[in-house]
């Protein structure tokens, strides 16, 4: 999560969306009074500051109350999001290697552990009423960023020049390929809010 005074705007980090390249990219070009919270494991040249009181992947509703709203009301925010289907298979590739290469993808889908990301970028208790300026779409990234970055004057070539978080997955299949049909319906039913609001769809 970035809270940037300099350049007046609010980064809310959700799972597997390419936040941790975000951040690191922005950390470049924030103040030292800014707002970044720490990376695990550190990624370089990233470096945490003035984060008490915050966290990694923090919601927007609890940025707000610290922050303020009037600030919160003035500052740009945003917030990326990834077909729930692609996520959550790169979830699972991320989750295997934490435990050792031994959890099977029926077994992850079975545990119910879904990276649902709306209640960061909602409002508490109104998951259809977004609370940041605008939710870029990840299938969509380096062009919707572009969008995002020269509204806030921040310098971008169209590459955030760091891949973060992307060793877990080695196979790359397209995931329209890896899901049985009972695989794909219970990803359905725990992004309905995701499908809801941006459309997605296997």
């Amino acid at each position: 999560m970035i809270v940037s005074h300099r350049h007046r705007f609010v980064f809310i980090k959700t799972r597997k969306t390419a936040g941790t390249s975000i951040e690191v990219f922005l950390s470049q070009v924030c103040a030292s009074d800014d707002i970044l919270t720490p990376i695990e494991p550190h990624v370089e040249p990233h470096v945490a500051r003035n984060c008490e009181g915050f966290y990694n992947h923090i919601a927007a509703h609890e940025v707000r109350r610290r922050i303020g709203s009037d600030v919160w009301r003035s500052y740009y925010s945003f917030a990326v999001e990834r077909n729930p289907w692609d996520k959550t298979l790169s979830y699972y590739h991320m989750m295997n290697h934490l435990k050792g290469g031994t959890l099977t993808f029926d077994d992850y889908l079975a545990g119910g552990d879904f990276c649902v990301d709306h209640p960061a970028y909602t409002e508490p208790g109104r998951p259809q009423a977004l609370m940041v300026n605008r939710v870029l779409r990840y299938e969509n990234l380096q062009q919707e960023l572009a969008e995002v970055f020269r509204r806030l004057g921040i310098p971008y070539t169209g590459s955030l020049g760091v891949n973060a978080k992307s060793e877990y997955r080695t196979n790359r299949r397209p995931y329209r390929e890896v899901y049985t049909a009972a695989q794909a319906r219970l990803v359905e039913g725990a992004f309905a809010r995701e499908i809801e609001l941006f459309g997605y769809s296997f």
